[in-house]
């Protein structure tokens, strides 16, 4: 079986960074990978992708040697198995809130007698090696989403989740339910109160022997991350980075040719 990369990393004592995928289309998942990331997830929870769409987009991704990951929609055992049968190395598990959905989770990484999951690698029995079955418990990596009250009051507990290889951050769901929508939901938090439950979570984590992982927008602020202790970090995504980079080219054709906003409404508006 293929190793896990993403462990040689860590070894080393380097953080991991990985890349986000939520458009449903195998060549801009086959782009992002060969940019230079360690890992690349495939979002099918709030990206608009289903199974069909991310098993093209493994496959597309395949030649890189990037680490394919998942974040699934749930805790549900179907898809979890599932993009596991279909080459994921890794899985992102959200609003994990109890040490019970934790060690549900990870019953649904392992096959027995570590877990629960079912035996079908469609596909990662092909792309992952012959050897397959004696090495996926070791291979896989899960990480348990933290990003509600509940979850954070029982922080150590989850943590202490024996098998689950790390948390996972998700900042705007955890800041809207840690202050009661007193903020705004987002990346990048700035608040004091914030970036201290952020370093809370990193010492849980290496309190018990897991990764810490947060999703950030900007590489400065995952650089930040990074001198917190987080051992891995997403910056931004391919929707956002597609829109940042077509926002700035059309910004410096303005800014060259002086044509206004205005002017190309106008011309825009006439078609129709």
């Amino acid at each position: 079986m293929i190793s896990n990369t993403l462990r040689d990393v860590w070894a080393g004592g380097d953080p991991v960074l990985q890349g986000w995928l939520s458009i449903a289309n195998s060549f801009t998942a086959e782009i992002m990978a060969a940019q230079g990331y360690d890992a690349v997830t495939v979002d099918l929870q709030h990206g608009a992708v289903d199974y069909a769409d991310a098993l093209g987009m493994f496959q597309a991704m395949r030649a890189s040697g990037v680490m394919i990951g998942a974040r699934v929609p749930w805790l549900e055992p179907g898809i979890i198995m599932k993009m596991l049968d279909a080459g994921a190395m890794q899985i992102i598990c959200p609003m994990v809130n109890t040490p019970e959905q934790a060690a549900e989770f990870v019953s649904y990484m392992r096959y027995p007698p570590k877990g629960q999951r079912s035996f079908g690698p469609t596909r990662a029995a092909f792309a992952q090696g012959s050897d397959f079955t004696a090495r996926a418990n070791d291979e896989v990596i899960g990480w348990a989403m933290v990003e509600t009250q509940q979850a954070f009051d029982n922080l150590d507990a989850i943590a202490a989740t024996p098998g689950l290889d790390g948390i996972y951050v998700g900042p705007a769901d955890l800041t809207f339910s840690l202050h009661q929508g007193k903020y705004a939901p987002g990346l990048d938090r700035e608040e004091p109160e914030m970036i201290e439950a952020l370093q809370q979570i990193v010492l849980a984590c290496h309190r018990n022997g897991i990764k810490a992982a947060l999703h950030c927008g900007t590489p400065d602020y995952a650089a930040r991350a990074v001198s917190w202790g987080f051992d891995m970090v997403t910056v931004s995504g391919d929707s956002r980075l597609l829109a940042s980079a077509a926002s700035a080219s059309v910004a410096a054709f303005r800014k060259a040719t002086g044509v206004g906003e205005d002017s190309v409404t106008e011309k825009r508006d006439t078609a129709y």
